[in-house]
């Protein structure tokens, strides 16, 4: 069956009535989290993994799935009527969302980010369509030692590329990489790193762990923020649409956005962080209309939130052909893979069409929802703004331990859970990214067993993993990647210009 045959399969699955329900719930949690400050869709997703448990796993993918691509859209309420970006890949549209919130103009920024993530959202899902298919075959060439190194790149690239400072990334790799040595090793069957704890025998579970780093840390770190004084939400005085000028200055950024977001999604680190920022620098490049940046030019709005949205279905190309996850969220919908005993990679496509295929479609199905849910229904996200944070915070944390708790019925998971949300508060305190530890925790059993298949291969030979040149290319581009930060600072040395804040300057002007 070929590409077409399996997407209308896909279809006629994804269209039955539980699907469309559990679509339809996906992208309305995802919205509501989006719109709050500090609640993004990883740690939704983490919440929701144990209660999840007993779903047919396509119907809890597809709801996972629409948290994702729904909290990416919700971000830009926030970044608009609130200068606070929902989700940190929200950031970019804040520059000029909410300059044009304040010049009245809040319903043409968010009809164009609606709009804007509905087209990039398609776009980049027709392109999933037709990549994802041929990058599986690619990846059954995957050895060991590829594999391997595969792994380091995402642990590198992630470590390198996330947070203020290679430190902070390397740091929470590391405590990733503890969680998941603790309990018996699958290779060797010798304990380690249990404290003489029984119920550490099996490791600790990827859902207690993302549950405390997300859900119970962000909670400690708000709470110690609340006597901060709380931001006015700007009111939607305009219609939420656009005139004709808006649309046309619009479209063009919103391909653009699309175009940029899709690939660098799908490389290791690429997230939507990478591919926002890059839109937005791109869009005030070609922008006729320099004298409005600053003051809410529509393509500072429309090409990030485009980027945006197609980074989703470029995070998913890694995640579903080779079991990479390139962000926070794509390593929780890895471990949710993982709890309904599927592995990502080029054997899902052959084992689990169904799933495989379904989960696709309902990605075209969801951007519908989304652009219905969005445009119409605007002022009811905003009143979810007013939600007091302490009542909000506290009902995650009693959902978060009850979760944790039903999984097991284990007091000592929901200990755990705490000291690693106490863990979690302090990585936010000094600005510690969470991703790295969670990439870590999850990718470190696949590093460790194809590390040792490629040597029990090779009679212990470390070479193969230079020899093959698959192997060879990714740790090169992982060490590109390790050596990336520190080009600005090698720049500088050669050519004698200062650096302020990752821009070169040239006397007294700026090269963005």
């Amino acid at each position: 069956m070929d590409v077409i045959g399996y997407l209308l399969a896909g279809f006629a699955n994804a269209l039955t009535p539980q699907y469309l329900f559990l679509a339809a719930i996906g992208v309305t949690i995802g919205t509501a989290v989006g719109v709050l400050p500090g609640i993004g869709p990883a740690l939704t997703v983490a919440l929701l993994l144990p209660l999840t448990y007993n779903f047919d796993p396509t119907g809890a993918l597809i709801m996972f799935a629409g948290i994702y691509y729904g909290g990416m859209y919700g971000g830009s309420t926030t970044s608009i009527l609130l200068n606070t970006p929902g989700e940190s890949a929200s950031v970019a549209t804040t520059f000029e969302g909410f300059a044009m919130a304040k010049a009245g103009r809040a319903g043409a920024a968010l009809a164009t980010a609606a709009i804007g993530s509905f087209v990039a959202g398609t776009l980049s899902t027709l392109l999933l369509t037709f990549i994802a298919p041929l990058l599986a075959r690619v990846a059954l060439l995957f050895q060991p030692a590829d594999y391997f190194a595969l792994t380091v790149l995402a642990f590198v690239s992630v470590t390198a590329l996330v947070g203020s400072s290679i430190i902070c990334g390397m740091i929470s790799l590391f405590i990733g990489l503890f969680f998941g040595l603790i309990g018996i090793d699958i290779l060797s069957g010798q304990v380690r790193l249990t404290f003489g704890i029984v119920e550490l025998l099996d490791g600790i579970d990827v859902v207690v762990v993302a549950v405390g780093l997300f859900a119970v840390g962000e909670a400690l770190y708000v709470a110690s923020q609340l006597r901060h004084k709380r931001e006015e939400v700007l009111s939607v005085r305009s219609s939420v649409w656009m005139n004709r000028d808006e649309w046309r200055r619009s479209w063009p950024a919103w391909l653009r956005g699309a175009l940029i977001g899709f690939p660098l999604g799908a490389l290791p680190a690429g997230g939507a962080e990478i591919p926002t920022f890059l839109s937005y620098t791109v869009e005030k490049r070609l922008s006729r209309h320099k004298d409005e940046w600053g003051k809410g030019a529509i393509e500072g709005v429309a090409g990030p939130e485009a980027a945006n949205n197609a980074a989703f279905s470029g995070v998913l190309v890694p995640l579903l052909t080779l079991g990479l996850p390139t962000s926070a969220t794509a390593a929780i919908l890895l471990a949710a893979f993982q709890i309904y005993n599927l592995q990502p990679g080029p054997l899902l496509f052959q084992r689990s069409p169904d799933l495989v295929w379904t989960l696709i479609a309902s990605l075209y199905i969801g951007n519908v929802m989304l652009l219905i849910l969005n445009l119409p229904l605007i002022q009811i996200w905003v009143k979810i703004l007013t939600i007091p944070r302490p009542l909000l915070y506290s009902g995650i944390l009693v959902f978060g331990t009850l979760g944790v708790y039903s999984m097991a019925n284990s007091f000592v998971d929901v200990v755990l859970m705490y000291v690693i949300g106490v863990i979690g508060f302090f990585m936010r305190r000094f600005r510690i990214p969470v991703g790295p530890a969670i990439l870590g925790l999850i990718l470190l059993p696949l590093a460790e067993s194809q590390f040792r298949r490629a040597l029990a291969i090779s009679q212990g030979d470390l070479s193969i993993f230079i020899t093959r040149p698959l192997s060879l290319g990714l740790l090169l581009a992982a060490l590109a990647a390790l050596l990336l930060p520190y080009v600005p600072v090698i720049i500088k040395r050669i050519t004698g210009k200062q650096v302020q804040g990752g821009r070169l300057v040239f006397g007294r002007g700026e090269e963005d």
